[in-house]
């Protein structure tokens, strides 16, 4: 078995360090700027293709003509994508002998696009999964090899449901290569009607406002944590909320303070949560406790939009 693995992001590293031994090639996005230096840094694929001793193509764009004569020249089975991060086209799609195949974290036709996990948490899904699927032209709109599925906990984040996504990919990965290497695997169309969009996520969607009932303050605070990481707007400024927990039978006017010891408590419309840790502007980690203390913060102060 001969593969070429496409991918960029931790999601794709699990699955990569199974499948290295039948692996000829790695595929990664190009070196970017990061951190306080911004200084080129690798992708996690990259990184682990490395210390794995696996070769390394990075091409701004994997649909460039030379490229494409340089994947054709692997003579691979089957070329797998896991998060790459670039759209593929269907020349690039025709070469491998079996096609390309992809693990995408949820369960198909639900959330395609870029940012399935976060999406699924933000809508207060329960469950969740990972879809291997046969590539076509279209964004996750492949027919359906085999799915995985795992809950969603009520409290659980989306870092700890990445990393279980991303573990279930790799176990996947490694049972059913070895099938759809000698095109034997099954192939479901999907329900087309049932998709949902998941896009790329902005710092922006993951503000808390005032407006929202509390299980979507939530849910919105449990899908961007901890990158972006959920946010509330101030007036003293952005506060991003690191760690909070809704706190059963308070209810106040929304948006305000409603308590200060021994919690800082913030209303939304149809309930509260306990700010355990923040993170204010231009500052570092600290509590809820400590915020309100050196902001000087009272009971019915006006804390977000």
């Amino acid at each position: 078995m001969k593969l070429v693995y496409f991918g960029t992001a931790p999601f794709a590293v699990p699955a990569l360090e199974r499948l290295a031994p039948c692996v000829s090639l790695v595929v990664t996005q190009p070196d970017r700027p990061s951190g306080r230096g911004m200084k080129l840094q690798p992708s996690p694929v990259k990184a682990k293709a490395i210390e794995l001793g696996l070769r390394v193509e990075t091409p701004e764009k994997c649909r460039e003509p030379g490229f494409l004569d340089l994947l054709r020249a692997e003579e691979a089975d089957v070329f797998v994508v896991a998060a790459y991060g670039q759209i593929v086209p269907q020349a690039l799609l025709d070469i491998p002998k079996h096609g390309c195949v992809n693990l995408h974290g949820s369960i198909l036709p639900r959330w395609r696009g870029a940012a399935p996990i976060q999406r699924a948490i933000e809508a207060g899904d329960v469950e969740t999964g990972v879809t291997l699927m046969q590539m076509d032209a279209g964004m996750d709109t492949g027919d359906i090899i085999a799915i995985e599925r795992t809950s969603i906990g009520k409290h659980e984040l989306a870092g700890a449901v990445y990393e279980r996504l991303s573990d279930m990919a790799a176990e996947m990965a490694e049972s059913w290569l070895p099938v759809i290497a000698q095109g034997k695997h099954p192939r479901v169309p999907q329900q087309v009607e049932l998709s949902c969009h998941a896009p790329k996520v902005k710092k922006a969607d993951a503000e808390l406002r005032s407006t929202m009932t509390l299980v979507e303050a939530y849910d919105k605070f449990r899908a961007f944590s901890p990158a972006p990481g959920a946010w509330l707007s101030a007036p003293m400024g952005a506060i991003k909320v690191l760690s909070c927990r809704p706190v059963p039978g308070v209810v106040g006017a929304a948006g305000e303070v409603l308590m200060t010891k021994p919690n800082l408590v913030v209303g939304f419309t149809t309930g509260a949560l306990n700010l355990i840790d923040v993170q204010p502007q231009g500052r570092g980690k600290m509590s809820g406790v400590d915020f309100a203390n050196g902001a000087r913060l009272q009971v019915g102060d006006r804390l977000m939009e």
